[in-house]
Parts: C-alpha cells; sequence; structure tokens
C-alpha cells in the first residue's frame, strides 16, 4: 500500500503512466537510458498539439488561459524563482499586475499615502468608468494609473483604512502632534465606524509597550502594511490585484475537499498533491485493545489529559481512577468523595485534576502526589461541571444549584471570584480554548455565552430538546451539543447558528456525552443508550462507524486521545472502560492480541487516598 493510500502504480520508477492531468492519450514516454530523463522541448510540444489544443487557445483544460497563468506567475515569485516569473511573463505577454496596481501596491508597502490616495481616489471615477473592456474577452481593464474596483467597494472605508495606519504609525513613532491632526482632519471627516475612531482616540494615552497589542497590529511596520494590502485587495477586483497566495488558497481547498470526502481520514500528515488521496480502514482505531474493570459501578466519564499520557475515569461507585495511557496500570484511586462523580477535567498543564460529584462538593487534586488541594463546599446541589482558564489559573464549576450555578473560582488563592446571576440550574459549561467565552447549558433546555473576560453575557438562546452535555472545538469556533432525542447538533458559537446536525445514536432519558477526536478534530464521536459508539465525520456528517463492544446498558462517554488519533476510550453502563485502537502492524507482539483484559485486583499499584482534611 501506497502512503497516500492511493493504488500501486504499474511501472517500476514511482511515476504512473499518465502524466498528471492529462488524458491518457498523452503517456509520458519510456526512458530509453539515464542520458535520455528528460523529454525534449519539441516532444513535450508535439504531445501538447496531439491533444488538440492550441498554445494560443483562451483556454487551459477548461479554465480561462489568462488566470491560470497569472497565478502561476504570482506563485514563481512567491516561491522564489523570480527569473521564471519574469520569463512566463515575457512568453505569454500576461502581466502580473496593471503599472496603476504595481503602483498602488508599492504606495502602501512604503508608506507612501498621499501616492496611495490619489491612485484610489483617481479609481472613483464619477461616471463608474472604472476601466475599458477589453474587445476579445470582455475584461474589464485596469486603467493605467488606477485600480478596477469590486462590486461594492467603499471609496471611505479604503480611505479610512489607509488614513489608519498613517495614524497608528505617526503614534508608533511618538509623533503625537501629527497623529492629532490626521485623526481631527483626516479620519473624523469620513464620518466611517465612529466606534472604531473612538478606539482610536483611546490610544493617543497608550505606552509604546502595548500600543501594538491594543491596535490589533502585526509584530513589525512592514507585517502591518502587508496586513492593510490584504485587507484593500478584498475591494480591488481580483481580475487585476490577485489575492495573496492563491495557488496555494486553492491547493489547500483541494486538500481539505479529499479529507472531507475521505471517510477514515485520522492523521495529522497533509495528503500528497501527487494522486488523489483515500484512507486506509485499517489505520482507523475499531478494535478494543484494552477492558479496564476496576470500577464497581456505572462509568459516568473519563478524560484524556492534554499531553495524552493519563486518562481519568469517573464512576457511580464514588470513585476517580487515573491511568497511565501507555499500560493502563491504575496510577492514583481516588477515594474521597461520598457520592457518585460526575465528571472530572485535567488543568491546561496536566498537574491538576477538578473532579464533580454529587456530594455537592468539588475537589481540586494534585496529580503527581495523588493528594486534595482544595475542597470546594459552596454549592448546595450536586456540581455537574467544571471547566479550565487557558492559564491554569482559575477554573468555573457549574451546578443544579439555582443560587449558585456558575462559580468562578482561583486557583492561588483557593478563593471565589465571582459568581454569574441567573437563578438556572447548569447542566454542562466550557470555557473557550481562547479564553473569551464561557458557555453553559441549562436543565431549562437553554444555552447561555458569556464574554469571560467581562463577565458580560452576550446571548442566550432556547432550544426545543433537552440539553445533556456541550463540547467546544480546539479553535473555539463551535460547540458540540447532544440532545436527548437522538440527536448531536454542531453550532457556530458566534451565532448560535445549526451548522450540522449527526444522527443515528440512541438517547431519551439519560446524560449521554459526546465529544470532538481525531486528527484535526475531524470527527465527532458519542455514546449510545444501545450501548454502542457512534462516530461521525464532522465536515460531511456521515456515519463513519457504530461500534459494538459494551455489554449492555448505555455508552455514557467518550473521550479522544489528544496527542494520538489512533485512540479513545468509553465509558459505559457496564462498568467497564474500553480502549479503542488501531490495528497493529502485522509482525508485532501484540499482532495476535484481540483484547488485553484488566480487572480489578487487591494487589495492584493502586493507591488509595486518605481524605486530607
Amino acid at each position: 500500500m501506497r502512503p497516500d493510500g492511493g493504488p500501486s502504480p504499474s511501472n517500476s520508477n514511482g511515476f504512473a503512466s499518465v502524466s498528471n492531468g492529462a488524458s491518457s492519450s498523452l503517456q509520458k514516454p519510456p526512458l530509453p537510458n539515464p542520458s535520455a530523463g528528460k523529454q525534449s522541448q519539441a516532444e513535450y510540444q508535439d504531445a501538447t498539439m496531439s491533444n488538440g489544443s492550441s498554445p494560443l487557445s483562451p483556454t487551459y483544460r477548461g479554465h480561462d488561459r489568462e488566470e491560470v497563468t497569472r497565478i502561476l506567475i504570482q506563485s514563481l515569485y512567491e516561491l522564489g524563482y523570480h527569473q521564471a516569473a519574469s520569463t512566463l511573463t515575457a512568453e505569454s505577454k500576461y502581466e502580473l499586475e496593471s503599472p496603476g496596481v504595481a503602483a498602488f501596491r508599492t504606495a502602501i508597502l512604503g508608506g507612501d499615502w498621499n501616492e496611495a490616495e490619489r491612485i484610489l481616489l483617481s479609481s472613483f471615477c464619477p461616471d463608474g468608468d472604472a476601466g475599458e473592456l477589453d474587445g476579445i474577452t470582455g475584461k474589464q481593464l485596469a486603467k493605467r494609473d488606477g485600480l478596477v474596483l469590486a462590486s461594492g467597494a467603499n471609496e471611505n472605508e479604503m480611505l479610512f483604512c489607509i488614513r489608519q495606519q498613517k495614524f497608528l504609525e505617526l503614534l508608533d513613532r511618538r509623533d503625537l502632534t501629527t497623529a492629532l491632526v490626521v485623526l481631527r482632519q483626516e479620519l473624523t471627516p469620513l464620518n466611517h465606524d465612529i466606534t472604531q475612531l473612538h478606539a482610536l482616540s483611546s490610544l493617543l494615552m497608550s505606552t509604546p509597550e502595548n500600543l501594538r497589542a491594543r491596535a490589533g497590529w502585526g509584530r513589525t511596520i512592514s507585517e502591518s502594511r502587508q496586513n492593510l494590502l490584504s485587507e484593500l485587495t478584498r475591494s480591488i477586483s481580483p481580475s487585476v490585484m490577485i489575492p495573496d497566495h492563491r495557488l496555494a488558497v486553492l491547493l489547500d481547498q483541494v486538500k481539505q475537499t479529499q479529507i472531507n470526502n475521505c471517510l477514515y481520514h485520522n492523521t495529522a500528515v497533509s495528503p500528497s498533491l501527487y494522486s488523489d488521496h483515500l484512507c486506509d480502514k485499517s489505520g482507523f482505531p475499531l478494535r478494543t485493545a484494552f477492558e479496564l474493570s476496576h470500577h464497581t459501578n456505572e462509568v459516568w466519564y473519563l478524560e484524556f489529559s492534554h499531553d495524552g499520557t493519563k486518562l481519568a475515569t469517573t464512576s457511580r461507585d464514588c470513585t476517580v481512577l487515573i491511568y497511565d495511557s501507555t499500560t493502563f496500570e491504575i496510577i492514583h484511586r481516588l477515594t474521597e468523595h461520598s457520592e457518585p462523580v460526575a465528571y472530572a477535567t485535567w488543568s491546561p498543564d496536566d498537574s491538576k485534576l477538578i473532579t464533580c460529584s454529587q456530594d455537592f462538593k468539588a475537589k481540586l487534586w494534585d496529580v503527581p502526589s495523588g493528594t486534595c488541594l482544595l475542597t470546594i463546599e459552596h454549592h448546595h446541589a450536586p456540581i455537574t461541571s467544571a471547566s479550565w482558564a487557558p492559564d491554569g489559573e482559575s477554573f468555573v464549576t457549574g451546578s443544579l444549584d439555582s443560587q449558585s450555578q456558575l462559580c468562578h473560582w482561583s486557583v492561588p488563592h483557593k478563593s471565589l471570584l465571582y459568581t454569574w446571576p441567573g437563578q438556572y440550574r447548569v447542566r454542562d459549561c466550557a470555557i473557550t480554548p481562547d479564553g473569551k467565552r464561557l458557555i453553559a447549558i441549562s436543565l431549562q433546555k437553554r444555552i447561555y455565552v458569556y464574554n469571560f473576560i467581562t463577565r458580560e453575557e452576550e446571548y442566550s438562546v432556547l432550544l426545543k430538546l433537552d440539553l445533556t452535555c456541550l463540547s467546544v472545538s480546539a479553535d473555539s469556533r463551535f460547540m458540540l451539543v447532544n440532545m436527548s432525542e437522538n440527536e448531536v447538533q454542531l453550532l457556530d458559537i458566534e451565532t448560535a447558528e445549526v451548522v450540522r446536525r449527526f444522527l443515528g445514536q440512541k438517547q431519551g432519558n439519560f446524560l449521554i456525552r459526546s465529544a470532538f477526536g481525531g486528527a484535526a478534530e475531524n470527527f465527532v464521536v458519542s455514546g449510545s443508550e444501545d450501548a454502542k459508539i457512534y462516530i461521525w465525520h464532522k465536515e460531511n456528517s456521515r456515519l463513519v462507524e457504530s461500534l459494538e463492544g459494551h455489554v449492555s446498558g448505555c455508552v455514557n462517554a467518550v473521550a479522544w486521545n489528544p496527542a494520538d488519533p489512533g485512540m479513545f476510550a468509553s465509558a459505559g453502563d457496564d462498568r467497564k472502560v474500553r480502549v479503542w485502537m488501531r490495528q497493529p502492524c502485522l509482525g508485532t507482539s501484540s499482532g495476535n492480541k484481540s483484547r488485553r483484559s484488566i480487572r480489578s485486583n487487591p494487589s495492584s499499584s493502586a493507591v488509595s487516598l486518605k481524605p486530607s482534611g
């Protein structure tokens, strides 16, 4: 099998018998000897002509020849092949940019703001004539000294962007007098984006150290000017000013489309451009490698540490177990809770663990020693969930206590920082990985989204079905919510719009948890009331697998190892934790073992911890 998962080539030199992008009539000529390893220019031209395609044809395999050529010229420059780009320009007679566009680019990147404004203003013609039309193609041409603007381009908006950059650079040089003149006499008269204008005014009092951070600038002046040019490019017709890195963007789209259509894609390795991409099913974690039987009652939740080296499991038997994820031997057995433990979550550096219980308590544990650092007894109802701030200095607990349903705690000071108002009961909560938002779902079928920095509510939305769990994607853009009627929904956090629905799993009466998983979080995985595990492709909602393994009852939670796409674990009512892995390579020592069962044993290396007071 080839590394890219495609069919094996028919010839031994590693090239397929059909050249890339060509029909079967364009076979690669045989190589008669090492000195003849390259096809001559004449042979190539003959092959091109034999395909019926003239060098002067306006299209290239259905694509506009000019567009393809100009994108190639841009890419050659970006790759550093300047001579090749110049040669292609001379031979094709296609210019990458008109003199006017080139002058505009030079003015922006060089900080010549007067020249940039002159070119821009000359492009907004009163009669709307932004350029002549090519008599052959009918395409709009750029005026020699102007630009062809995109539909809907706003003159004041573009001027505001240029003058804002001018203002910020003056502030960066501490030329406050000139900066104030630009603010009052150039930016304010545009009457554009008053909120941003006020924000710019506040920067006059900023120190040089925090100016760039507050302004959202790049690390250097040249980087910020490049960002400005990219912003302005959106208002300029791509026919005259090709967006940056256009070929790379197109290739990324091709790769992503192939990944989205590859049902079992579960690797961080980027697909090759040389062949169509398809992953083999054998590389997907579909077999039970370990069966853990240390809990004496239903297993309700489990979570891998961020570095993937440990697995924490919680149970109705009131205990929490921490496993080594290589051997799956118990590192610590945490026994201080007096009622079932519903949840556990690792700190960002994996040095601490929070456990949440129906005994109305949450506990903070030191993972290396297995000792309890803090017991939270603030809530007057079961604590259902917790979530860490990205810096690991604080965390939030969620509870069914309607008087203190969401509480923010300081780790260094071991104290309560804030309680969100609301008078509702929290079933699950999560702080987004970027630290900007706190999200909670309630028993009242509502999702609450807060600004975690200001603590203000951004919005709440009422749904029709009961909500049982919440997961947030690593990029902080999406949330995954389990519904009570056999449905998992992917929602956009910014808008609360439903992006996709995942159907098939059984859920109606019990709390079932889903999660993102796999390489680049390509998959959605969920437990189910029919004792199965359901895995869907995140991008196309297709059901990848439904796995059997747990004996009976619910599969309550599933967790994917964030450091190993080939491993996930499931927790069930059958008191078992199952660890799922990909098929072992042939010839390995474990190749003939289908499953390793690890059961509770009094002589186990587990450490039973005494209450720490």
